[in-house]
Order: C-alpha cells, then sequence, then structure tokens
C-alpha cells in the first residue's frame, strides 16, 4: 500500500468532525489493531493523523524510539503538537536535544511541568531523592513528576502516540499499535513501531540523519530522570539502566503499565 492510499479500517460508528471527540470501543480497537499490525510505522502514523486530527498528539522523551516517530510525523503530519514531561530531574543530555529538535524540525515543544507545591509536599516529608529508600516511594516520585503532568496533557486529547515497542521486554512484549487508555479517559493510545527492534531503530536514525541523545554514545540504552539511570552493564536487558537498585520490581514508572508497592 502507498503512503498516500486511504487505509480500510474499522472508522467510528457515527462520524465526526474535526472538533468532535473520536472514540472506539474495545471491540473495535482489536480489530483496528489486527488491521494495523500488517502495516508500517508510516501507515499507522497517516491513519492515526486522518482519524484524530488536530486531537491527536504524540508523547516522547526522546528515547531513540520517539526520535523516529517525531522525524516521521515532520514528514506525514507536521503538524501534530508533541509533549514531553520535564520532571525537574532529567540530564543534560535531554535538555540539549530539545533544544536541538526545536530548532531541526521548527517545530514548539509543549513541556509539561510537575505541580510544584506537590513537590514541595513529598521532599519535604520524604527527602530530595526519596526513590532510593523504597519502591513506594519511588512511585509516588514518579506520579508527581511523571503521571500526574501527562494526565493534565492528556485530558483534552483524543488519541496519543507512544515509542513503545515489543522488543523491549518485560511487560512490553504484548504491546498493540492500538489500544484503548483506560488510565486516560478510555482515549486510543497508539504505538506505530511496536514491532520494531533496535536494529531497526537505529537504522531508521542512522539513514534519516535524525537527532538522538548523546548519551547513548556512553553505553545508555533506556534514559530518564538522571539520578534514576544508568549505562547498562554486558548481557544486561535494555531497561535494566532504568531503577537499577530494585530488584524484582517492573522497570516502569506508571505511564505505560500499573505499577503498584504492596
Amino acid at each position: 500500500m502507498k503512503l498516500g492510499e486511504k487505509l480500510k479500517l474499522t472508522k467510528p460508528k457515527t462520524k465526526q468532525s474535526e472538533s468532535q471527540k473520536v472514540t472506539f470501543s474495545p471491540s473495535e480497537a482489536t480489530e483496528i489493531a489486527r488491521d494495523l499490525d500488517g502495516k508500517s510505522a508510516e501507515d499507522v502514523i497517516l491513519w492515526a493523523s486522518n482519524t484524530f486530527g488536530e486531537r491527536l498528539v504524540l508523547s516522547t522523551s526522546f528515547q531513540i524510539t520517539g526520535m523516529v516517530i517525531l522525524d516521521m510525523l515532520s514528514k506525514i503530519a507536521p503538524e501534530t503538537r508533541v509533549i514531553t514531561l520535564d520532571t525537574g530531574r532529567l540530564p543534560k543530555a535531554t535538555y540539549d536535544l530539545i533544544d536541538e529538535v526545536q530548532d531541526q524540525y521548527d517545530i514548539t515543544i509543549e513541556v509539561q511541568y510537575p505541580d510544584s507545591s506537590e513537590l514541595k509536599k513529598i521532599v519535604m516529608k520524604h527527602g530530595i531523592n526519596m526513590f532510593y529508600k523504597s519502591y513506594s516511594l519511588r512511585l509516588l516520585c514518579c506520579e508527581k513528576r511523571k503521571l500526574d503532568p501527562l494526565n493534565n496533557a492528556l485530558s483534552d486529547v483524543d488519541a496519543w502516540i507512544t515509542g513503545l515497542t515489543r522488543h523491549q521486554g518485560g511487560t512490553r512484549t504484548d504491546t498493540p499499535k492500538i489500544t484503548i487508555d483506560h488510565k486516560h479517559n478510555n482515549i486510543a493510545k497508539i504505538s506505530p513501531i511496536a514491532d520494531w527492534d533496535n536494529e531497526m531503530v537505529w537504522k531508521y536514525i542512522k539513514n534519516n540523519n535524525v537527532p538522538y541523545n548523546t548519551l547513548y554514545d556512553q553505553g545508555y540504552t533506556s534514559i530518564g530522570c538522571d539520578p534514576c539511570t544508568r549505562p547498562i552493564e554486558k548481557n544486561e536487558d535494555d531497561r535494566s539502566g532504568r531503577w537499577w537498585w530494585e530488584q524484582g520490581m517492573p522497570k516502569e514508572c506508571g505511564i505505560h503499565f500499573t505499577a503498584k508497592a504492596d
């Protein structure tokens, strides 16, 4: 199928205008996911743009997977909003990349910030590096710095695009290309490169001169907050550098998959 051809996939039962909310039932989403699974990432992005229009956003922390999607969007649907979360603890290299991306793609990244009063409360009670003390406090920190700002950002959209891939393993192994996001008002969650592996991601990065976080050149394979991320050791999986001091816990903050502490 050529990129410009219209995908013959399930549409909402009721025709929607650009400004109206677009929703799918779970059964519709499952059917669409089956159709999309055989499509290219570009086709998925084109379908998402045609379906959701101005109520579609890309949320990215500028991992290499997110950069691939951002580059594709710049060629297919450059008007798509791009949001990111500034937790206040990001590495300098990530901030540098945000500036580089805005200059290279001539876009404005919508930066979402945590509530300063909420942060002040938990820091005063538990300390600035509370996340090292317990799994529960690490989740609390992620909640205030990441989950709450994202919830606010997604409150007025119908769909969001992520850089999740099945190759990342763990809870991400069965990631569909579209699903209903029950955590965010049942909006659509779209993962165009769910079926890509690292080799495919890096090949796209190199072939298209896509900017990427320089920490990857230092052995990092998944980049989050500075105090919670380290380079991986030989034979470790890609996400082992996240919250490395935790043993037997899911390497998730709760944005994509529910993480709970007993």
